[in-house]
């Protein structure tokens, strides 16, 4: 792809990436497009080829094959026209020895040239005011994640990327840091971020792409890749109020299986079923839970999802 051309309203173009490390091939013919504004996820369990994959956008490594553009330009060889326009939070993040919030995020920005009056709006972006003067090293796990995400932000770029961003965080530290990504969202910031926790991904992202054995093997919005699924609702009922050779008998049911006082079961169309167990004076006992993300992945893979 030449320099300085594209879709002026696509933020990143991948064709057919490809990263191989000794012989072993980790991201392999990746392609998609992430559209100015949009949240798109990587979704993938570890060594899916997300960070990989990440990193060649990035211009941190150099791809073995395909074409990147971000932002209408190719990341590699680096461009230092690029630099302030993206914002990158890795893995793991490197802060400076010895600073308080405030003034790691007031050196991050004197790095970029960036105005120094965003530091307190920053701040208060990532939940992070009542700790501006307390050091780096004495703040939690998630607020140090959301420290490095004010510090991707400090120059005001284009595209952010965020690298597992919530990893080894607890539930409530993590869904803390959801709140901060939807209100970066709403600044209009164009957002490529990876994942292992697919509840995160089905919440937050506009578009995911699914990775595994560095392939793209499904891509499209949360709501879109769950209805495509077509699998049966899946319901359950103590096994006291119902004989499962009953409901076996009942319209609709299909895989019943019996665990732990329980008989689970499902129907691609529900409400024969239902009316029939509120016939029998049941379906005050009924459980149900649709599709979701989770179950595109295990029908995808044929396996257990890796954390």
């Amino acid at each position: 792809m030449s320099e300085g051309t594209g879709d002026a309203e696509v933020a990143v173009a991948v064709e057919g990436l490809s990263k191989a490390y000794g012989g072993r091939t980790v991201v392999d013919e990746v392609s998609f497009t992430v559209h100015k504004g949009e949240f798109f996820g990587l979704l993938g369990p570890n060594g899916a080829g997300k960070t990989t994959t990440l990193e060649m956008i990035e211009g941190l490594r150099r791809p073995d094959g395909g074409s990147v553009s971000l932002l209408g330009l190719s990341p590699w060889p680096r461009k230092t026209s690029l630099l302030t326009r993206v914002g990158v939070q890795l893995q793991s993040s490197a802060f400076f020895e010895r600073l308080t919030a405030h003034e790691q995020l007031a050196t991050f920005g004197a790095l970029y040239g960036a105005h120094t009056g965003r530091t307190d709006e920053l701040l208060a972006l990532v939940g992070l005011t009542e700790h501006a003067n307390t050091r780096e090293d004495k703040l939690s796990g998630g607020q140090r994640q959301r420290l490095s995400i004010a510090c991707a932000l400090v120059h005001d770029p284009e595209v952010l990327f965020l690298d597992e961003p919530t990893a080894s965080l607890d539930p409530q530290a993590r869904r803390n840091l959801w709140d901060v990504l939807r209100g970066i969202k709403e600044q209009g910031k164009t957002i490529v971020y990876t994942t292992h926790y697919i509840e995160e991904a089905e919440r937050l992202c506009d578009r995911i792409a699914i990775l595994d054995g560095g392939r793209v093997i499904a891509m499209d919005t949360p709501t879109e890749l769950v209805s495509g699924l077509e699998r049966p609702t899946s319901m359950e009922l103590p096994t006291n109020v119902i004989e499962i050779d009953e409901l076996r008998k009942l319209p609709g049911v299909e895989e019943v299986t019996e665990e732990d006082g329980q008989v689970h079961f499902g129907a691609v169309d529900p409400g024969p079923l239902i009316h029939a167990l509120t016939e029998r004076g049941v379906a005050g006992s009924l459980r149900m839970r649709a599709a979701s993300l989770e179950d595109v992945f295990l029908e995808l893979t044929g396996r257990e999802y890796r954390s």
